[in-house]
């Protein structure tokens, strides 16, 4: 039998350990130059002007709430298929998640259902490219453009996505990547958002940092060298030199990462698609390119999935559920009054999904051995 195959990992080298070793021997090890670097590298190779990087993704989303002006009162349009984060980022500034069920063509919201949803007080909307599919942006940006909303979009999965022919990053109003060990490239925890909108950048870097500025042509007054003014309340998000070292070192593999990606769905594709009991993601248009953050596929209503999944594990194949339904959750169920039945199509979703191991550095004999083992599932 296989070692242990996880559904996910990082793929860290000896190249990526020894720049953090570097990192480590210099003066900076946190607030040094290697913070800034990183942002410009991420920024360069999504196109936009702005990048600021945290200590987490869902750091990062709730900067993004306060960079945007919500608070109390708000609300903010996005779909219950998501990780919480996605959702709480929205609670942390005081306001309301609005949910908005999926398409089951993406697996995305469901971009003409969301119009429905805006009432007075919508403010934003947050869809997420789940799995890395990059959600159809036009018409979201669209309904943003004709109620005055901002469009924060959730791209943990979708770093290196491509939408009509440009990188996903440049088409929301600001962009949250995912620095997660399973996301495409890691900082080991950490997040970013990306931008075109100067009040933005500065609003998210002052939200970093407990609100500070050092920037001369910001400050109500000049004492010194040494002066700085909170002008807002912040919060201590700040990312370590060492994180942003290794996440310059991981994004030079960047491409090379997103193709084995690619490669390892388009494996899985050809071979379970041809599997009866179990249906293959969706393929976006041809000028689009998924991420393939995670590999989902849905299992028919007569496959019991706990005995699938215990049945891979049994043979030392890690698998995930991605995700349970953020409106399911108990804290939504109680402080919103969500039942089942709310958002029939994700929850749908949800009591079918199982994610597949996808990652870079998962060998062909990995993959083989994969999806062997699930064509003998149910077999007498």
């Amino acid at each position: 039998m296989h070692e242990f195959i996880p559904y996910g990992r990082q793929n860290v080298d000896e190249e990526d350990i020894k720049a953090v070793i570097e990192a480590l021997r210099c003066d900076w090890i946190t607030q040094g130059p290697r913070v800034e670097e990183f942002e410009a590298r991420v920024a360069e190779y999504c196109g936009v002007r702005y990048a600021v990087a945290f200590n987490s993704g869902t750091s990062a989303l709730h900067a993004a709430m306060y960079a945007a002006g919500i608070g109390e009162g708000d609300e903010v349009i996005t779909t219950p298929l998501t990780f919480v984060a996605t959702a709480n980022a929205a609670l942390y500034v005081g306001a309301r998640p609005v949910f908005v069920d999926i398409n089951e063509n993406t697996y995305c919201i469901d971009t003409e259902k969301i119009e429905a949803a805006i009432t007075p007080c919508t403010r934003a909307i947050v869809p997420v490219d789940y799995a890395g599919y990059p959600i159809e942006m036009k018409r979201i940006r669209k309904i943003a453009d004709q109620h005055n909303l901002v469009v924060i979009e959730d791209a943990a999965h979708a770093l290196g996505a491509v939408r009509e022919g440009t990188k996903v990053g440049t088409q929301a109003d600001m962009t949250m990547f995912s620095f997660h060990p399973v996301k495409h490239i890691t900082t080991g925890e950490g997040g970013m958002i990306v931008c075109n909108n100067p009040d933005y950048y500065r609003r998210l870097k002052l939200f970093r940092s407990h609100g500070i500025t050092k920037e001369t042509e910001h400050l109500e007054a000049h004492d010194g060298p040494w002066y700085y003014e909170m002008q807002e309340l912040g919060y201590n998000f700040r990312i370590t030199d060492i994180q942003c070292t290794l996440g310059m070192s991981q994004i030079k593999k960047l491409e090379k990462f997103l193709q084995e990606r690619r490669l390892l769905a388009k494996k899985y594709d050809q071979t379970l698609g041809e599997v009866k009991w179990l249906r293959t993601p969706p393929v976006p248009s041809p000028d689009n390119c998924h991420a393939y953050h995670i590999y989902p596929v849905l299992l028919e209503a007569d496959v019991n999935r706990i005995e699938f999944y215990t049945y891979l594990r049994a043979h030392n194949i890690g698998s995930q559920v991605h995700y349970i339904p953020v409106h399911l959750q108990p804290y939504y169920r109680r402080r919103f009054g969500y039942k089942l039945g709310d958002f029939p199509k994700t929850e749908n979703f949800y009591a079918r999904e199982i994610s597949l191991p996808i990652f870079p550095g998962l060998t062909s004999v990995q993959q083989e051995y994969v999806i062997r083992v699930i064509k003998k599932f149910g077999e007498p």
